[in-house]
């Protein structure tokens, strides 16, 4: 794990002679590329008060972990303090959640949010933060799930008086969530005193953080509830196959005591994610350690809100692929790699220090070296990013070079698109992934397929379907726009609205929201998807790429245009920065554009309208779509959300 690691006495010298910023930002520098001036001056206004008040209660000794890695995570915590424990003897640990606020209220009442001074919008409870650090510790290091006493945690206001933080105080203590300012320093120093013994704190800061990461064995059985007999997850034929499969290769696992690889490969809706999250909730019933993972902000973010249901407990067993690199080697039972398709050459980024980039290791390394049993599960015609490379093809040669035995499994139903194959196989072959050309539409029954001849008429029929829950008495229905990324895309102006990027003759919207963060009414992108006022916004292929909704407007941009009874595309008619790159070949940005196309075209579940920028291209899917009823009377609702005729 990665933190700062000094001793309180040395923590008080470097704060003396002023080095103790330079010290901490020359470590961090090692591990992330840059550091902030506010970070500098977090350090030199609240390190050097820490490291004065253990050095007035005697505790010089102590070790202090300065900005520590929660493991797994991209999260620092400002200090931990491991030491012994004066009473019995044991390792002692304390965070501590040091905040140079000198004024904080309630805000609007909340007993977890509060309204800092100078600062903009709502914060966490400081001692609602420490708190969850401290769950999130005992969670996942092993060291702790072992201990007779529970880490305990604090959070120092040390600017502040009472009087100016008294709402803050008004929510009880545990010992998780302490909170001390200065005028209680002398209560703080009595604190410390409990907690640690005037003795070196050297070896239990050797073993915390050494400590095995993993899912803790309470973690699991409450991952185990919280998953469990949900209807979402009920599992069908291939589906229930799968999972047995997948089951059945940790048990062989565990028992030949050998690494084992499963890929489960399925196309849009063929229950990938449902397998993952019921094998996930049945191993957490077992107690198998068990972790799920994706490439993709906007699914992890959603799979956190919404299995997660709020829980952070829970949410901590979602990760990302590049969430590994440090891990080590079998930590895990079983890491379920959802949406393996974009899986990257390597975890780093454009902030990863070069000589940390060097040393990289293949993505996929990291990944199956971390678990027992890596699972796969992906599409491999979801392919929209250069760099990424996850088919069932490259994943299994690799695990097999590596000495694991692989299992593939094959997903043949379809439950997304009306559960329709003869769209899905319509939409391959009209993009020239699979089958010898495109094929007529005729409809089959299950699913409904349109044109719109304008922007304007898709975004009007798309609104008739998009329905509330409970509006009239009916059920939920869902709709969403999306377009191939052919637009630039703003930053929200200053006054907090939208730029209307996404612009087709008189018609403009905006694309979603770039941040996770909401923009007035706008969700945040990891929410576009979900939240009903999605609606308004145009998703890109990134936010759509996991989801699904019952609608499904597609615009199809200048990137792909039909030219002489073909579908080809044009790379420079692209916005996305990925595929501008003069290291993508046009052979690679083709199948790119292509897929992303796939993606955008197989997310409605009961049906979905195409428009097109390009007017050969209209003539050209005009004579591949029979119209229905409803196109025919410019899409006024006919009163049947049927399949098409």
């Amino acid at each position: 794990m990665s933190a700062f690691r000094t001793s309180a006495a040395n923590l008080l010298r470097l704060a003396t002679d002023g080095t103790l910023a330079d010290r901490v930002a020359e470590h961090l520098w090692s591990i992330r590329h840059g550091v902030s001036p506010a970070e500098r001056r977090s350090w030199m206004n609240s390190l050097p008060v820490l490291a004065q008040d253990l050095a007035d209660a005697g505790l010089d000794q102590v070790e202090v972990l300065v900005e520590y890695q929660l493991p797994l995570t991209s999260r620092r915590i400002d200090a931990v303090l491991a030491g012994v424990n004066p009473r019995s003897g044991d390792d002692s640990y304390l965070v501590v959640e040091l905040k140079q606020w000198s004024y904080a209220t309630a805000y609007e009442g909340s007993d977890t949010l509060v309204a800092v001074e100078h600062a903009h919008g709502p914060r966490l409870h400081p001692g609602v933060q420490v708190a969850n650090y401290c769950q999130y510790l005992t969670d996942f290091l092993g060291i702790l799930g072992r201990q007779r006493y529970p880490l305990h945690g604090v959070a120092y206001l040390h600017n502040a008086a009472d009087r100016d933080i008294a709402d803050l105080l008004d929510r009880p203590a545990t010992e998780q969530s302490r909170l001390f300012t200065r005028q209680r320093r002398g209560q703080w120093l009595t604190y410390l005193q409990s907690r640690f013994a005037p003795k070196s704190g050297a070896t239990a800061a050797d073993r915390f953080l050494t400590s095995t990461v993993r899912p803790s064995r309470h973690l699991l059985r409450y991952a185990a509830q919280e998953l469990k007999d949900r209807p979402q997850f009920t599992l069908i034929d291939e589906q229930h196959v799968a999972y047995e499969l997948v089951l059945h290769a940790v048990e062989r696992a565990r028992t030949a005591n050998r690494k084992r690889a499963v890929v489960v490969a399925g196309g849009p809706g063929s229950g990938k994610s449902v397998i993952a999250l019921s094998v996930m909730g049945e191993l957490a019933r077992q107690g198998r350690t068990v972790l799920h993972a994706t490439g993709s902000r906007a699914f992890t973010q959603t799979l956190r809100r919404y299995p997660g249901r709020g829980s952070t407990r829970l949410q901590g067993m979602f990760k990302y692929f590049n969430s590994f690199m440090d891990a080590e080697a079998n930590d895990i039972e079983v890491l379920l790699c959802d949406e393996a398709h974009r899986i990257r050459e390597t975890s780093v980024n454009r902030y990863t220090p070069k000589a940390r980039r060097d040393q990289a290791r293949p993505q996929l390394d990291e990944l199956i070296s971390t678990a027992r049993v890596p699972v796969f599960l992906l599409d491999e015609h979801q392919v929209v990013k250069p760099g990424e490379l996850g088919n069932v093809e490259v994943i299994s040669a690799y695990a097999q070079k590596l000495g694991l035995e692989v299992e593939v499994v094959a997903l043949h139903d379809q439950f997304r698109c009306g559960g329709s194959a003869a769209y899905e196989n319509w939409v391959l072959t009209l993009l020239g992934l699979d089958g010898d050309g495109p094929t007529v539409w005729a409809g089959d029954g299950r699913f409904d397929l349109r044109l719109a001849e304008s922007p304007t008429q898709l975004e009007a029929f798309l609104r008739t379907r998009q329905r509330p829950p409970g509006a009239a008495g009916e059920p939920e229905q869902t709709a969403r726009m999306s377009a191939g990324y052919c637009w630039p895309w703003s930053d929200p102006r200053a006054d907090g609205t939208l730029v209307p990027d996404v612009v087709v003759g008189e018609w403009a919207r905006p694309w979603n929201v770039k941040s996770d963060r909401s923009v007035g009414d706008a969700p945040g992108s990891a929410f576009w998807a979900t939240d009903p006022n999605g609606f308004d916004q145009v998703g890109c292929v990134y936010t759509a790429q996991g989801f699904e909704y019952d609608w499904s407007g597609v615009i199809i941009g200048p990137d792909l245009v039909a030219r002489d009874g073909r579908l080809v595309t044009r790379r420079g008619e692209s916005k996305d920065p990925e595929l501008r790159r003069k290291a993508v070949s046009d052979e690679e940005a083709d199948r790119l554009i292509r897929n992303t196309y796939k993606v955008l075209l197989t997310r409605g579940m009961r049906g979905t309208a195409i428009h097109s920028v390009d007017t050969e291209t209209r003539d050209f899917l005009a004579g591949l779509v029979r119209p229905t009823r409803e196109v025919e009377t410019h899409y006024e609702p006919s009163g049947d959300d049927g399949d098409a005729g």
